[in-house]
């Protein structure tokens, strides 16, 4: 990597004279927010760009105000016969992917469950990602990229292993989100893994935070309670809390899928268009914890996903 990029770099910064014409990525949620842009900022470098939605009609009016065109695709995360539907067409087609941008996601939803009965947040950030992405593995080709989507949220809490649906434990939608953002992480490291000799290299991600539709589901009064405790604990680290602008939140997610060598960000955590460092003080800070990375901990998480999707990959 011969350019240094930070947290006020922007998509079409990132992806400054380089052209990916003859390039194919997917990106799911390409309805709204990230996944528009960064769908978009790779179409307009030339690559051919296959988006996911729940809802299609969403996902074209907003590809088409942002003045773009991608092959669109129905796949609702919190149902696993969509996502298993899907994945079956795109094998059918044999069509190869250079990256996939494992970006759609929920947050702080209320206590709830998916058609296949996982809790919401942990079934649709978590396992819906990964039924998908190992259903098209195959269609990774060498050398290809996989970026899962996560969040400094990752930090409020590790993934539950023994209840990762709440089934013994009070609901705390916090909680619950950091859960399933660690998952996402977990879930790269232990991707990263097992097609590492194919060189294919898994890395996830903090975008940043920027006004989207991820925070649907809190008032006002829950978006400054948030606010607060953010930054409050970046405070604490001698941070401060900033915005970012759409361009700015998607650019870490091309960076990673397209500009990072592989070999550097393979099995790590980025921020910023950087990896990552490890800091397990609490709180919401730069940096990733440690049991976030865990090896261990991902092959744990990779059997007991598929235990419960009654699939093994």
């Amino acid at each position: 990597m011969t350019k240094t990029f930070g947290a006020k770099s922007t998509t079409d910064e990132v992806l400054d004279g380089i052209d990916l014409t003859g390039k194919r990525y997917l990106v799911t949620g390409v309805s709204s927010g990230i996944g528009v842009e960064t769908a978009r900022a790779l179409y307009a470098h030339g690559a051919q760009v296959v988006g996911t939605a729940r809802n299609l009609d969403k996902a074209r009016a907003a590809t088409d105000k942002a003045g773009f065109n991608v092959d669109l695709l129905a796949v609702d995360l919190a149902d696993l016969t969509s996502v298993r539907a899907a994945a079956d067409k795109l094998v059918a087609d044999g069509i190869l992917f250079d990256g996939v941008i494992a970006n759609a996601g929920v947050m702080a939803t209320p206590f709830g469950h998916t058609k296949d009965g996982f809790e919401t947040q942990f079934g649709t950030n978590h396992l819906g990602h990964f039924v998908f992405v190992n259903r098209i593995a195959s269609l990774i080709r060498d050398g290809g990229r996989l970026v899962t989507v996560s969040s400094n949220g990752h930090r409020w809490a590790d993934v539950d292993l023994g209840d990762p649906n709440f089934e013994n434990r009070t609901y705390d939608p916090w909680v619950s989100y950091g859960g399933s953002k660690t998952a996402v992480i977990l879930f790269a490291v232990e991707f990263d893994r097992r097609h590492r000799g194919r060189s294919i290299r898994a890395t996830s991600l903090m975008p940043g935070v920027s006004h989207t539709n991820l925070a649907q589901h809190l008032s006002q009064d829950d978006l400054a309670v948030l606010g607060k405790r953010i930054a409050t604990e970046l405070a604490s680290a001698g941070q401060t809390f900033e915005f970012k602008t759409i361009p700015q939140v998607a650019a870490t997610s091309v960076w990673a899928a397209v500009v990072a060598d592989g070999e550097s960000v393979g099995g790590h955590y980025c921020q910023d268009c950087q990896i990552a460092p490890v800091d397990d003080a609490p709180g919401i800070r730069i940096g990733v914890m440690s049991y976030a990375l865990n090896p261990e901990r991902a092959k744990l998480l990779w059997t007991k996903s598929e235990e419960l999707v009654g699939e093994r990959f």
